[in-house]
């Protein structure tokens, strides 16, 4: 969906695709008809915006075939689907019965991450509606923090140098500028806004920025003003951000509280948790230490941010500190906020919204709803059926749309 800010430029609104992902361009084909169609009719556009997510495999098959990549577009524009962003972090086996660490892999101290990434902003420079010429793609912030050291930092410098070069020249060569993301998430080497200040001071082009995901936003406890205070200063780019509220636990000391987080706790993915303390274990230290690097500013003061790599990890014993709320990173719905005694951050992702487009000029274009686990929700809250999802992301969408209208901007046809 695009929408028109009051300075005149557009805003784009997209969903991510990884919610129903697949590895092979027949897959992705598939996921046009038999979902992304669905939800534009649901919402009764003419017009839906996409953030594709493209696995290695079918990024391959694309870039070595250019009339595989005609085809693609062709079926895009038949289906009344638009991209002006791709979701570059997870590389392949997203739809894994199991992902936890593996989505972290390839690094940006492997080559296959570039390389990736360069196939990628190739193909979202051909896939970009012909009225449009700049496009995003959010990416994996550097590395998982862990045997991420000074040799493997340069790698990852020297990578992102390259890829910078890389997209000047597909910018001259298509007229098309294309811009990465990197996209702080809790347990990375990059968890917080403030953690991508230095490396991309380092690289210091305009093409590569940062992409600001709300729930990791508030998993770390990261007030959005001084956060996007502290960007501007350093004049990092906001080049996407994706639209998400993380799980929220006011009192996870009393056993209610942990019992519904419980629920909680699946095998596919990570639900990194974190809570904003003053005191409690070194998180520097032991088999799953966080980053806990910093003291950080939340909504209720500065505390020290510590935590575990999963939720199961935090409700095992004393693992975490319970005397304050705690966050997980598990993207729930946005419309639908779990029930109590849980909550969502989403008055999080309101405050940072304000600040993204609700000035006089947005901090970035690009915007899109990314809640990829409503297949890892409890059983009880998980879509049975095709027309559950497309009418759980149709809405997901329409509180969006809402919220953006609700800042002054105006929907486009």
């Amino acid at each position: 969906m695009r929408f028109r800010h009051p300075d005149g430029s557009t805003v784009h609104l997209a969903y991510c695709t990884n919610v129903h992902p697949a590895e092979t361009l027949d897959g992705v084909l598939a996921q046009l008809r038999d979902h992304c169609e669905p939800v534009r009719r649901r919402l009764g556009r003419d017009r839906l915006g996409i953030g594709l997510w493209l696995a290695r495999a079918a990024a391959h098959a694309l870039v070595t075939d250019p009339a595989a990549l005609r085809g693609l577009r062709a079926e895009l524009d038949r289906r009344g689907l638009e991209v002006v962003t791709l979701n570059g972090f997870p590389y392949e086996g997203f739809g894994a019965q199991e992902v936890k660490y593996r989505v972290y892999k390839p690094d940006w101290a492997d080559p296959e991450r570039l390389d990736h990434t360069t196939s990628l902003a190739r193909l979202l420079a051909g896939l970009l509606p012909d009225d449009v010429t700049e496009g995003s793609i959010s990416t994996l912030p550097l590395a998982w923090r862990t045997a991420y050291d000074d040799a493997r930092a340069e790698k990852a410098k020297a990578a992102l140098r390259t890829l910078a070069e890389r997209l000047d020249a597909l910018a001259e060569l298509t007229g098309r500028s294309i811009r990465i993301g990197l996209e702080p998430e809790p347990g990375c080497v990059v968890e917080t806004t403030r953690d991508a200040l230095a490396p991309l001071a380092a690289i210091a082009h305009d093409r590569i920025g940062v992409c600001v995901d709300t729930c990791h936003l508030a998993t770390s406890f990261e007030d959005p003003h001084t956060a996007f205070d502290a960007l501007a200063e350093a004049r990092v780019p906001v080049v996407k951000s994706q639209l998400s509220a993380a799980l929220h636990a006011e009192h996870p000391a009393l056993p209610a509280v942990r019992e519904a987080l419980a629920a909680f706790a699946e095998p596919r993915f990570l639900h990194q948790t974190r809570t904003l303390a003053t005191t409690g274990p070194d998180p520097t230290t032991g088999p799953h230490a966080t980053t806990g690097r910093h003291a950080t500013t939340g909504p209720s003061g500065t505390g020290v941010l510590r935590g575990t790599d999963d939720l199961a990890e935090a409700l095992t014993g004393d693992a975490l500190p319970d005397t304050a709320p705690w966050r997980a990173h598990f993207h729930v719905p946005l419309h639908a906020s779990p029930a109590a005694p849980l909550t969502s951050t989403l008055p999080v992702l309101k405050t940072a919204l304000t600040r993204l487009v609700g000035g006089p000029h947005p901090l970035t274009r690009h915007l899109e709803v990314e809640t990829y686990t409503w297949q890892a929700l409890p059983p009880e809250l998980r879509p049975r059926a095709r027309a559950q999802l497309t009418d759980g992301i149709a809405a997901e969408l329409t509180l969006a749309r809402e919220l953006l209208t609700d800042l002054g901007l105006k929907e486009l046809p």
